[in-house]
Order: structure tokens, then C-alpha cells, then sequence
């Protein structure tokens, strides 16, 4: 019997700046949508370094029936699975990274870029647990482009190792061993 590991897939915007960084609930099954995607991930749209627009507003992003978003929390997590000690994105995880691609190349979130973090729990050599966690945000970069065609200059891969773990009372919990998506403001 062939185990596989469970990865929580998140989407932190705006944590640079505010420098918080809250759970999200985890997205799993038939919750996991375009529209409830876009909605968790869409943030204020970014000002000038002045904070003036020169006499325009932003424009105020919209869902696919032209609906105004207000600016969500910028997160969102997704159940995705990865097999044990591995990289290799599975027929399962396809369907979610499908549907995460169509959100992120909706217009409402059109001009924003993304940093692909990858996440591992504490149990293994921390060496090996930042090469694996760097490999997962590489195969989700990877798939994303090749597979949907989205630019790769909207998406950065960066490993995280085991260093910041959601769940701290369980080391092995599916929650630690994840990506997270982290909005880039344009």
C-alpha cells in the first residue's frame, strides 16, 4: 500500500507588509472553486509609492459575472497530496492546481505575481526537509506553467524547509507539510 502525505496548499497575500501571518481554513472537495479562490485571494490593488492614483482609482476587481470584489483576507489553503518523500504531482492534485490556475489567471487578480513556498514537517534531516519543500514549490511552478500556461515570472518558488509549522503540538500533522501561495502586489 503506497501512503501519501497530505499537503495544505495556502494563499497568504499582503503578509509582507502587515507581517501576520493567519490560518486559513483548509478548502477540500466540492468547496474548492474558481469563484471562492479569487475571492479569498484578492487584495487591495496597489497605489503609487505616493499613495496617490494622479486622479484615478484602482480598478475595482470584479467576478466572472462582473460582480465588484471587496478585498479578501489574501489566503486561501487547498488539500492537495503529494506521494510520501516526494515531489511528483498526482492525478488528484491536477484537478486542484486546474482550478487554483483559473483563479489566478482571472482578471480580479490579473497584475499580481506569486511566491510559491514550499512547507515540510519536522520529522527528517532539516537539509533534506528544505531540498524536498523547495522541489515541491518547484513541480507546482513547474505544472502551472507548462500545464496552464501561466507566465513564470508570476510565480517564484522558494523552500521554507520545516520552519514554520501550522500545527506545533503535532510535528507530523498534513497541515505542516504544505505550499503556500503568497501575493505579490504588481
Amino acid at each position: 500500500m503506497k501512503f501519501k502525505t497530505f499537503i495544505a496548499w495556502g494563499a497568504l497575500a499582503s503578509c509582507m507588509v502587515s507581517g501576520a501571518h493567519a490560518q486559513a481554513p483548509v478548502l477540500k472537495g466540492s468547496d474548492v472553486s474558481e469563484q471562492a479562490l479569487v475571492e479569498a485571494l484578492t487584495i487591495e490593488a496597489p497605489m503609487s509609492p505616493e499613495g496617490k492614483t494622479r486622479g484615478f482609482k484602482p480598478a475595482q476587481p470584479v467576478d466572472s459575472q462582473g460582480r465588484a470584489l471587496k478585498p479578501g483576507p489574501g489566503k486561501a489553503s487547498l488539500l492537495i497530496t503529494f506521494p510520501t518523500d516526494s515531489a511528483e504531482i498526482t492525478p488528484e492534485t491536477k484537478a486542484t492546481l486546474d482550478t487554483l490556475a483559473r483563479a489566478v489567471q482571472s482578471d480580479a487578480l490579473a497584475g499580481f505575481s506569486f511566491s510559491v513556498e514550499g512547507h515540510a514537517d519536522a520529522r527528517g534531516d532539516p537539509e533534506h526537509n528544505m531540498q524536498l519543500s523547495r522541489m515541491r514549490a518547484e513541480a507546482v511552478v513547474t505544472y502551472l506553467v507548462s500545464q496552464q500556461g501561466i507566465l513564470p515570472q508570476r510565480l517564484s518558488p522558494v523552500g521554507k524547509g520545516s520552519n514554520e509549522p501550522l500545527n506545533k503540538t503535532r510535528i507530523d500533522a498534513p497541515e505542516n507539510r504544505r505550499v503556500t501561495i503568497v501575493t505579490i502586489r504588481g
